[in-house]
This record gives structure tokens, C-alpha cells and sequence, in this order.
């Protein structure tokens, strides 16, 4: 399908009040989209099922599931795509207010930390920006400007409209393997990769990975476990520090894999109960979906068995295989009627400084806020 008769259906369905899925994968140029054909709100029963999900970030709500099985399921290639740009960037300046509650809240944290369990704790902000709303525009400006990030515009009538650029996999599986990954530390993006990370990143970055494996060794399903090396990884105008965790695991397993990562150390702290109260009881808003989790759930995929040409006769018969991706949903926003709602946060940790954690969410709100 070319892009505009794409994007043209999925601003109908938009208009129509159905809900949708919209999502490019990272450093994929095929954007796929999921087209509900009645607005029933339908929730996750269990893993087994094939669809798209959408969690929030507590996980003792439901899990809104698309079933791709009652769905138009239409797509395009994100090369074709033209965007209609802004001819001038504005960026939306947060209120003294704003920071001044931000920075107490770091100081509250820091305070927890050096005085209980707590090891870290990810606090995060809400900052609403007054504006006329264009979704699907602004859709199509993340799929140009993050072709890194696993990119998504997401509605339903019941819930709300949705978009994202995110560099975080939650979980993704290819028949029985899986890979994850410890996304941590955060630094501006000045031109190079080759950056020095300091002490507090570096640790952040070790209580993560050190966690989710932990969490994953304690899954009577996983039979392989395979820890990666440390990677310096960009994701818009900011680096973060990244190892990548994969393995072997039984099908069965599959809920309870997602259960143990969701949230993960990343989005919520260490230990994660004690963090996830801490939130609740300080943050001061609802996070809502803003780092949970979405994506494909039990996709079949057709696989070429063997495309070597001397075996053409073998090639015929092609595997079909069962596949889940899932993304923590961060650098996203919620699309309101007049206004937009970015979210962003950030880990703390002993040696977090109240004035830098904050100035680390504006950098973060400068990316949602560049495509507005």
C-alpha cells in the first residue's frame, strides 16, 4: 500500500472513533498498522493469545489487547513517507514550579536510598504542553527522525490516543529464544559514541543487568542464560549505557517471563517493590501507561526454510514461526484534545544530584517535544 492511502485509512479510523495500532519496529523501514473493526474494550487473558497489547506501568491493571485475528492488518514503507515539518522548532520551557517539585522529589529519593534497602528508584515527571494536536503527523515525524527507536501511534476510544519513540525491548522471542536487554545511565548525545561514563551511570547500569538476571535465573523455564558485554547505545539526542541478555526458555513460560521483567529496574528501581511504593506514594500522578509495555504477542512469521538457489526444491517448504516483541514504552506522549502530555524520568541513585537528574528529563522532553 503507498503511504498515503496508509495514513489516510488510519486517520479515518482515527476520525471514526475505531481503534488502531500503528508501529514501525527499530531499524525496520516497514510500518505495519492493526485496524479494530468494533470499539469493544478487550483486555489480556493470558499469553497464549496473538494480538497487540498495551500495559500500564502498574501491574495490577489490565492489559488492553488488540485481536489481530478479528483486525485489517494493512502496511507501508516508512521511505515513502512524506512529513510536513515545522519551520521553526519551539520548545516548550517547564514552569520554576515544576522544578522545584522535581528536585525535592530526587532529594526524597536519595534520602530513601542512603537510609533503607532501597538501592534506586526511577522518578519520573508529567509535563502538559497547550497546543493543537496533529497525531498523525507527528506519527510520521518519530518514524523520520528515530529510525532506531520502535516507533508507535496507538488509540482506543475507551483509553486514549498514544505515541512513542522507544529505545527499551522489553522482551522479544524468536520460537524458544528470547532476548531482553538493561537499559541504564544517561548522557547528551554530542556527535560520538565514544563517551566517558562516570561512576553513578556505571553503577546504575550494573544494579539493572545484575537484576534482571537474577529475576530471569529464578524462571524454572529458561535453560540457557547468556549475558552480554556493556554497550554505549544512542537513542535520539541522548546515550545510554546497554547489555543485552538472551537465552533459551519453554514456550509455557512465556507470562512469566514478562511478569518477572515488567516493570524492570529501569523504569521502577531496586528492589522493585520497595521502589514501585515509593513511586505510588511520591510521585504525585499516575503514570498510567507511561513505562509499561507494548507490542506483538504470538505474531506467525513465514520464514524461508533454506533461500540458497541449489536448493530451491527445499525452499518451497517454509518454516512458520512464533514470535513476541515487546517494548517498554518510554519517550512517549499522550495526545488530549488540546494539549499534549510528555513523560519522562530518570534513575536515582546515592550519587544522583537533584539539579543534573532534572536537567536530565528536559533533555529526554526534548525529543517528544522536537515533533510538536
Amino acid at each position: 500500500m503507498n503511504s498515503l492511502d496508509f495514513f489516510e485509512k488510519i486517520q479515518a479510523q482515527l476520525q471514526e472513533k475505531l481503534p488502531f495500532v500503528a508501529y514501525r519496529h527499530p531499524n525496520q523501514i516497514e510500518v505495519l498498522a492493526q485496524l479494530q473493526e468494533n470499539s469493544v474494550l478487550e483486555f489480556l487473558d493470558d499469553f497464549k493469545q496473538k494480538g497487540f497489547i498495551f500495559s500500564p506501568f502498574d501491574s495490577s491493571k489490565k492489559t488492553v489487547f488488540f485481536d489481530s485475528a478479528s483486525a485489517e492488518i494493512i502496511s507501508t514503507e516508512s521511505s515513502e513517507i512524506e512529513v510536513e515539518e515545522n519551520t521553526e522548532t519551539k520548545l516548550f520551557q517547564s514552569t520554576l514550579q515544576e522544578k522545584t517539585f522535581h528536585e525535592k522529589l530526587v532529594s526524597k529519593g536519595i534520602e530513601k536510598i542512603k537510609n533503607t534497602d532501597l538501592k534506586k528508584v526511577v522518578l519520573s515527571r508529567a509535563e502538559q504542553i497547550i497546543t493543537a494536536t496533529n497525531s498523525i503527523n507527528y506519527f510520521k515525524r518519530l518514524l523520520k527522525k528515530y529510525p532506531t527507536a520502535f516507533v508507535y501511534v496507538w488509540y482506543h476510544p475507551s483509553v486514549g490516543l498514544w505515541l512513542g519513540a522507544t529505545p527499551e525491548t522489553l522482551l522479544k522471542t524468536e520460537q524458544n529464544r528470547f532476548q531482553t536487554m538493561a537499559l541504564a545511565g544517561t548522557k547528551a548525545f554530542e556527535g560520538s559514541l565514544n563517551v566517558e561514563w562516570g561512576e553513578k551511570e556505571k553503577e546504575e547500569q550494573a544494579l539493572v543487568t545484575e537484576s534482571i538476571q537474577a529475576d530471569l535465573e529464578s524462571v524454572n523455564g529458561i535453560e540457557k542464560l547468556i549475558i552480554g558485554e556493556v554497550q554505549t547505545h544512542q537513542a535520539g539526542n541522548v546515550l545510554h549505557l546497554k547489555t543485552s541478555i538472551s537465552g533459551i526458555f519453554q514456550q509455557e513460560f512465556l507470562g512469566e517471563i514478562v511478569r518477572k521483567l515488567h516493570p524492570t529496574p529501569a523504569v521502577c528501581g531496586l528492589p522493585k517493590e520497595d521502589a514501585k511504593n515509593f513511586i505510588k506514594a511520591e510521585e504525585n500522578y499516575d503514570r498510567s501507561f507511561y513505562t509499561g509495555y507494548l507490542g506483538e504477542l504470538n505474531k506467525k512469521v513465514e520464514k524461508t526454510r533454506n533461500p540458497r538457489r541449489r536448493n530451491v526444491e527445499n525452499s518451497a517448504y517454509n518454516l512458520v514461526q512464533n514470535q513476541t516483541n515487546l517494548y517498554v514504552n518510554l519517550r512517549c506522549m499522550q495526545i488530549l484534545e488540546k494539549k499534549v502530555i510528555v513523560y519522562v524520568g530518570g534513575g536515582i541513585t546515592a550519587s544522583s544530584k537533584p539539579t543534573a537528574e532534572w536537567e536530565e528529563t528536559v533533555k529526554k522532553a526534548e525529543t517528544m517535544q522536537k515533533v510538536l
